[in-house]
């Protein structure tokens, strides 16, 4: 099998676990990087260790490179305008969270991605995360009965410093709650098998960045919020983030509770802790087990193994040989739920999903 080529568009931090994660496969070329900064191309080609046709954008790339895939990992306020020459170029392609920081910037990519014969994928690590992975599983094989309350942990460190400070405005991130929190409103949907009535989001930014200013305005990013989120199967999930608790054992924390028993994973632990009911005053009769993780895939990044687990899900789509796990569509209701959390969070009342545009039949 002939090596597939890949271009990465926006050569930043992300960027460079992605080619980690590229350099562990086998039959695949990074062939050429396409960012306007020139120290994210020279740090990205140092990464790749070896030198590669560099561009200062996707149209000029797409035109003198013949490619098979490209993943987008460039900010999220400039998705929509990367994605419209890939998607004329007939490339698969893997972009990053979020899928764009609007929804009407989302329902264009879910149309695009529709009228493509090529692979489009929403990049959502999380999913592929092994112990986040054997949690779903576990949950969908019945292991706690009839599920009834799901909680998302996340305690963990501040946004990243990124170039040029974009990272720490609503208006190019679509909001703390868009730009991270996607990954655990997918999950959400992933686990419960259904899709949210209404969000209610108490949240702000109580600790970091008070003190910073970009050209004389102050960030406006939430950095600790609970999110509750109602399904229209009856199921509720709640989000609880803190981005100043970076001395966390635990960054992530996923529970299940059911009729039948209680399911916990913790991350970076690896654990699974499966509590089944007891009568009162009973022993206790939970399990504990490891998920193991590949050593180099971990070494690879910092999303705990699962950019390299997706990787693989990705080309067994670019190649025909399974199905696209993660799509347009899935993307643009992670964001829905997280500009819903948004709205919440500064209106503070509750926001029914059927003020976006998705009825709770959907």
């Amino acid at each position: 099998m002939s090596a597939l080529r890949f271009g990465i568009v926006g050569a930043g931090m992300m960027a460079r676990e992605h080619i980690r994660n590229l350099k562990l496969v086998d039959d695949v070329e990074i062939a050429a990087l396409a960012d306007p900064v020139e120290s994210s191309l020279t740090s990205s080609v140092v990464e790749i260790g070896h030198s590669v046709a560099t561009f200062p954008d996707a149209a000029s790339m797409l035109q003198r490179m013949k490619l098979d895939a490209v993943i987008v990992s460039s900010p999220n306020f400039t998705h929509r305008a990367v994605l419209e020459p890939l998607f004329a170029s007939g490339c698969h392609i893997l972009c990053e969270k979020p899928l764009c920081t609007t929804i009407p910037d989302a329902r264009w990519v879910v149309e695009q991605a529709a009228a493509s014969a090529s692979v489009f994928w929403t990049a959502m690590e999380y999913r592929f995360m092994p112990p986040a992975a054997a949690f779903i599983a576990d949950i969908h094989s019945g292991a706690v009965g009839r599920l009834v309350m799901l909680t998302i942990r996340e305690h963990r460190f501040p946004f990243l410093v990124k170039v040029g400070d974009w990272n720490r405005f609503n208006r190019n991130t679509g909001g703390t709650m868009v730009e991270k929190c996607c990954h655990f409103f997918d999950l959400m949907r992933v686990i419960v098998r259904s899709e949210p009535v209404s969000v209610f989001c108490s949240g702000a930014m109580d600790v970091n960045h008070l003190d910073e200013r970009y050209d004389g305005q102050r960030p406006d990013i939430i950095d600790n919020s609970f999110t509750v989120v109602e399904f229209a199967n009856g199921v509720r999930a709640m989000l609880d983030l803190s981005m100043f608790a970076e001395g966390s054992e635990e960054q992530e924390a996923l529970t299940a509770v059911g009729d039948a028993a209680k399911l916990e994973a913790f991350i970076p632990s690896g654990d699974l802790v499966h509590s089944p009911r007891t009568p009162l005053g009973s022993p206790k009769r939970a399990v504990r087990r490891h998920v193991p993780v590949d050593q180099a895939a971990l070494a690879a990044g910092t999303h705990h193994g699962s950019v390299y687990y997706q990787l693989l899900a990705f080309l067994d789509a670019v190649r025909g040989c399974g199905p696209v796990l993660v799509t347009a569509e899935d993307g643009l209701r992670s964001v829905a739920i997280g500009a819903a959390a948004e709205i919440s969070a500064r209106e503070k009342r509750v926001v029914a999903m059927s003020e976006l545009g998705f009825p709770h039949h959907a």
